[in-house]
């Protein structure tokens, strides 16, 4: 048996890409050069015989020529093909190269897109479960609302009843008795508000919640008999008209003469022909005169307008009325069944700024006394046909400047 250790190869294993031979070949090699010096010593020494054979005659010198021409070309063959062939190395190992790194940037890409794609399927999961959450939550929120507001009017309906019972065995004159139609229509009113507050756009809610907040204030303002917002609010005067069941006594004065060309006019006569000719409500309509220049066919084709819709209608001319209906007040105001005194007061610039709503029953009294003299002491249509043609033949104008 032998002992002699087997040959060990001398290269070791070369990664990818790279070479382990020289980078150029013939140039760092050292036991290379020996052996194609020799060879070419050889090939230049043959090629010198065989030039002395072939060309006896040719001279030493172009024998001598011909052998070294031979001996480089032996040496530098190798060399040049060794170049060549290491170049196509380099550019194969590069190339390979670049395709390794590719590869990577490719993988580290999907790589990428997968945990984009998995935080994306997170967030919309999260996104899921944070909607069914609030959803959930708004249904209770509604539940919880709907019940409360039912339970609160059967309290409010309740402690009226109570309260009106206990009036009633108090006083010599009791409150009218409770309309049983409209206490049992409030439970209704109160689901539809709370339909109103169900789940929506925020805006929606926001608005709901100013406008509670208004007409609460609105009615906290009218446990002292008095409420008041700031303008012209046709909305109270048209809900009044709508609420009216006796009687409406309205003046009307020249800082409203272009109201009655408006759309909001248009709304307010309609509501009161409706309460005129559905509920048997008397409306009269006192037109009061700064001027007998007042006097003319706009006037008269606006009380005829109006008759023609059932409201009993007249004209005072104020510089023409006994001194003691001169003095007071000459600001618009409609009394309502002679319990509600709806008012609008003007600036100096006679531009309404402020709407009150006044149901004391000592200013309620003042004011139905002075529009029942003022009506009195007024023309009817007929008479005041008669005057507007007076004054439109110059006839008759008293307070001519």
């Amino acid at each position: 048996m032998s002992t002699a250790q087997s040959p060990q190869p001398d290269d070791t294993e070369v990664p990818p890409g790279r070479s382990s031979g020289p980078a150029f070949p013939g140039l760092t090699s050292e036991s290379a050069w020996p052996r194609r010096l020799l060879v070419g010593l050889l090939l230049g020494a043959l090629a010198w015989g065989v030039t002395a054979l072939l060309s006896p005659d040719s001279g030493p010198l172009r024998q001598f020529a011909t052998a070294a021409l031979c001996a480089v070309a032996a040496v530098l063959v190798p060399y040049v093909h060794g170049l060549g062939r290491r170049a196509d190395e380099v550019r194969t190992a590069e190339r390979d190269s670049h395709d390794q790194r590719v590869e990577e940037h490719t993988r580290l890409v999907e790589e990428h897109t997968r945990l984009v794609e998995e935080h994306t399927r997170r967030v919309e999961s999260a996104l899921a479960e944070h909607a069914a959450a609030v959803r959930d939550g708004l249904n209770q929120y509604d539940d919880e609302l709907r019940t409360g507001l039912v339970r609160h009017t059967e309290d409010v309906k309740q402690l009226v009843e109570n309260h009106l019972v206990q009036a009633g065995h108090g006083t010599e004159q009791p409150y009218p008795p409770l309309d049983r139609a409209r206490i049992e229509g409030v439970p209704e009113l109160a689901k539809s508000f709370a339909e109103v507050l169900a789940p929506g756009p925020s805006i929606l809610y926001t608005f709901v919640r100013l406008e509670m907040t208004r007409v609460v204030g609105y009615m906290a303002d009218l446990t002292n008999l008095t409420a008041e917002c700031p303008g012209e609010n046709h909305d109270w005067m048209l809900a009044l008209t709508r609420a009216a069941e006796q009687s409406i006594c309205a003046t009307s004065t020249s800082v409203d003469r272009e109201f009655w060309n408006s759309e909001p006019a248009s709304r307010y006569l309609e509501a009161q022909q409706d309460a005129v000719d559905e509920q048997g409500v008397t409306v009269r309509r006192l037109f009061l005169l700064e001027s007998a220049r007042e006097l003319d066919d706009r006037l008269l084709r606006l009380c005829e307008e109006q008759e023609l819709r059932h409201i009993e209608v007249r004209a005072a001319v104020l510089p023409e009325l006994p001194p003691h209906l001169q003095r007071g007040t000459t600001n618009d105001f409609i009394v309502f069944d002679e319990e509600v005194s709806f008012e609008i007061e003007q600036d100096l610039r006679d531009v309404n700024v402020r709407t009150r709503l006044i149901a004391r029953q000592d200013h309620v009294r003042d004011r139905m006394k002075r529009f029942k003299e003022l009506w009195e002491a007024s023309m009817s249509l007929r008479e005041l046909e008669v005057r507007v043609d007076a004054e439109e033949d110059g006839n008759w104008m008293v307070d001519r400047a």
